[in-house]
Order: structure tokens, then C-alpha cells, then sequence
């Protein structure tokens, strides 16, 4: 087939093989779990949950090539119940004894009805098709039980630095069109920048410098001239004109910026583009526990209360408690310390393993147990003046280790001050 130079360069640039997909090596690198399951030529349900511009649909796509079985493609945006019955019907209708079962893709899952995954339930508890979802919102919050629990859940992340310069060295090389032009990736600093680790993205502003080239042979291409593409034509490299992403983006950097006024300007900006009001919300009772933190514990209660508000009453009315839950957190004081410390504590326990509990502190229902010593030593705090007494609770390779580190706003302040009463120089900074 004829390229057509109509067609966007990310859909020329698609892979169409497992050697040519660029990133997700945890999932499709050698020994990787969906690597090993496409060789095998079996593939069970799942959901690809990540960022726009990872390789998601291009993934569904390499599989069914791959696996030789018929692909039905549906979008949660457009489609129907209908639509979904019609598929199933189709597939059933085409599959020979004994062969694999056809995947059907459906894209943005988070956006489909109850109803419509309701209407899938039956199809991929008896293997009448195999699903392979696609959503960039967290599956567990959009997609139904039921047919959660028949899915394995797959994240994939943001391409990498290397990632992306591959993917840029192989469209100036590769690409049908592009190379026929010279061009120069002499500094590609912007062009990461802007992509924000979406390929579709990066490859789009590519395309949008060259074609402003104006036909000239030679191209080449600088953070100077990457940026004053973009200021003339910001729209350009964002093809559904949404800048979805970007706008949330800006939102929560305005509340974590402490600019009420601003972050109320991008809070209308998604209201009047028609974002989901749950997914407002949500991002507001993440922003309350990772920027307001301790130094406002009310911020969470008011953005789980704006939540549940939104679902209660819905639109139009639920624009005022999500802007008086954005207004509350703008203008709280900010700590990140419950933040970095649960990630301080992931990375302790990646590098040191899985430690034994202390004896004092573990559970003994048992009498072997009691009889082991399980429990021994335990003092119970609430026996001791102020309900304290130091014990160690860390493990014994671990002694010592600080966690959490006090941020001095007003309220977390006597958090700090009560640590350094309870455990003396350990919590002193």
C-alpha cells in the first residue's frame, strides 16, 4: 500500500512488530509476561492502563497480528450497547472449533457505561472473544468488578529519554516522507520537553516544525525554533485540540502553587470543554494527600466531600463544590512529607527486603505461637504515662532508619514537636 502523507506521522511511524515497539520492556521484553504469553500464541483478557501516547493501541494491534485471529476495534466514545452485541455476535458467528478467540479492543474503557460493560460480562467469562482494554484512568475506578476480576491489569509508563530519541532517529530515517528531506536533530532538548514522554506527541511536533519549514530540504531543528513553532500554533501538536493532559496539568501545579485565582481559570477551562466531573474530583482528594498533606488534614476531608457531592448532584450544581474544594486546597498551607515519606519507604524496602518483624510485636494467636516467644516483650502503650513508651518497632536491620521528616507548617509543626518528645535525637533534624 501507498503511504498517504495525509496520514498523521504517528500512525506511519506505527510498529507493526514486537522488535520495532519502542518502551514497555517490563511487559514485552525478552522473558517479560505478555512477551511470554504472545509467544506461547495464547493471550488471556486484560487492560493496558497508562498515560496517551505509550504504545497501547499500538500493542493491541501487534498482538492480533501477531496471534493470526480476528481484531474488532471499538471506541467507548462512540459506541453502544448495540454495538457491543453486534461484535460479540460477529465473533462468535466467525470462529472455527478450537481456534483462538478473537480480541476485540475497546479503547477508553473508562468511558464506557455500566450497562456496555455489563453487556461484555458474558462473552469474556465463556472466551467467546478475548478483551484487551485500553484507559488511561485507573481501571479500578471505571471499570466494573465483575469484569475487573477477569482482567489482568497491565501499566505501562511514560517513554524515557532513550525511548524517544530512538523514536526520533527512526522518524528522520525511517519515515517515507522525512527522509527524503535533510534533517538535523541538533538539539532535541524542547522536543522531549513538550512531549512529556508521549510519543504521539513528540512525533506530531516534529512533524509541525518540518511542515513549517515551508518545503525546504534542510531542516534543522532547535529548542529555539521547536518553541517558537509551538507559541505560533500551540493547538498543532495536540490533534484532538483538548490539550486534556496539559490543562490538568496546570490545574494542580496552580493549587500546588497556592494561585487560587488561576487554578479556578483552568478548573472552568475543563467545565467548559466537558470534562468528567469524577475525574475533577478525584484529581482534587489525590492533590489534598500529596501537596497539602499534614499541614491542612481538613484539605482531604473537603475534596472527598466535594467527590462524593459531584456524584450526589451532579451538573450543573457540581461546579461549586469542585471550585470550593480548588479554592480550600489553593489557598491551604502546603507540606509533602506523608507524600515522600511513603516513597522513602518503598525504595527501604525494595533495597533491604522482605526483614523479619520483631518478635515483641507480632501476632500470636496460637499457643505454639505464645509458646515461640511471638508477642514477648510487648509493651502495651496505653499501660504508660501520655500513651507512650519506646519500643522498637522497625526491624532489627533497620533500627534507626528515618522515614518521615517533618515539615514546619503550623499544624504539622506539633506533629514534629510530639516526635521529638516520644523519640528524642532520632526525629531531631
Amino acid at each position: 500500500m501507498e503511504p498517504d502523507m495525509a496520514e498523521p506521522l504517528a500512525e506511519r511511524l506505527r510498529p507493526r512488530t514486537l522488535d520495532d515497539y519502542i518502551g514497555q520492556q517490563h511487559l514485552v521484553g525478552e522473558g517479560a509476561v505478555l512477551r511470554k504469553m504472545i509467544d506461547a500464541g495464547r493471550i488471556s483478557s486484560f487492560i493496558l492502563w497508562g498515560p496517551p501516547g505509550v504504545g497501547k493501541t499500538t500493542l493491541a494491534q501487534i498482538i492480533a497480528h501477531r496471534l493470526e485471529t480476528p481484531f474488532y476495534t471499538l471506541s467507548a466514545v462512540t459506541s453502544g450497547v448495540k454495538d457491543v452485541r453486534d461484535v460479540i455476535e460477529k465473533a462468535q458467528k466467525g470462529r472455527f472449533f478450537n481456534e483462538a478467540s478473537p480480541i476485540l479492543f475497546i479503547d477508553e474503557i473508562h468511558r464506557f457505561s455500566k450497562s456496555q460493560q455489563d453487556s461484555l460480562l458474558g462473552a469474556v467469562e465463556k472466551g467467546v472473544v478475548t478483551l484487551i482494554g485500553a484507559t488511561t484512568e485507573n481501571p479500578s475506578f471505571e471499570v466494573i468488578r465483575p469484569l475487573l476480576s477477569r482482567c489482568q491489569i497491565y501499566v505501562l509508563n511514560p517513554l524515557g529519554k532513550d525511548d524517544l530519541l530512538k523514536l526520533l532517529h527512526r522518524a528522520v530515517t525511517e519515515d517515507v516522507f522525512l527522509k527524503q528531506r535533510h534533517i538535523e536533530l541538533k538539539e532535541t532538548g524542547a522536543l522531549l520537553r513538550y512531549s512529556g514522554g508521549d510519543a504521539r506527541k513528540l512525533l506530531n511536533i516534529l512533524e509541525l516544525v518540518v511542515e513549517a519549514a515551508n518545503g525546504s530540504d534542510d531542516v534543522v531543528i532547535t529548542d529555539q525554533l521547536v518553541g517558537e513553532r509551538l507559541q505560533q500554533n500551540p493547538l498543532a501538536y495536540d490533534k484532538d485540540g483538548e490539550m486534556h493532559y496539559d490543562i490538568i496539568s496546570a490545574f494542580i501545579k496552580s493549587i500546588r502553587g497556592s494561585d487560587p485565582d488561576a487554578a479556578l481559570y483552568w478548573l472552568a477551562r475543563m467545565i467548559e470543554g466537558g470534562e468528567d466531573p469524577k475525574f475533577i474530583a478525584r484529581r482534587l482528594v489525590i492533590s489534598a494527600s500529596e501537596d497539602i498533606g499534614l499541614a491542612n488534614p481538613n484539605a482531604l476531608l473537603l475534596a472527598n466531600a466535594a467527590f462524593d457531592a459531584v456524584q450526589k448532584i451532579g451538573w450543573p450544581e457540581g461546579r461549586i463544590p469542585l471550585a470550593e474544594a480548588t479554592v480550600y486546597l489553593a489557598t491551604s498551607p502546603k507540606s509533602n512529607s506523608a507524600y515522600l515519606g511513603i516513597d522513602s519507604a518503598l525504595e527501604l524496602v525494595k533495597r533491604t527486603g522482605n526483614q523479619p518483624v520483631p518478635l515483641p510485636i507480632r501476632n500470636a494467636p496460637t499457643q505454639l505461637m505464645k509458646d515461640l516467644g511471638y508477642h514477648d516483650g510487648y509493651k502495651y502503650p496505653h499501660d504508660y504515662p501520655g500513651h507512650f513508651t519506646p519500643q522498637q518497632y522497625m526491624p532489627d536491620a533497620l533500627v534507626g532508619e528515618r522515614l518521615w521528616h517533618g515539615q514546619h507548617s503550623p499544624a504539622e509543626e506539633k506533629l514534629y514537636e510530639r516526635m521529638v518528645s516520644y523519640w528524642g535525637d532520632r526525629y531531631k533534624e
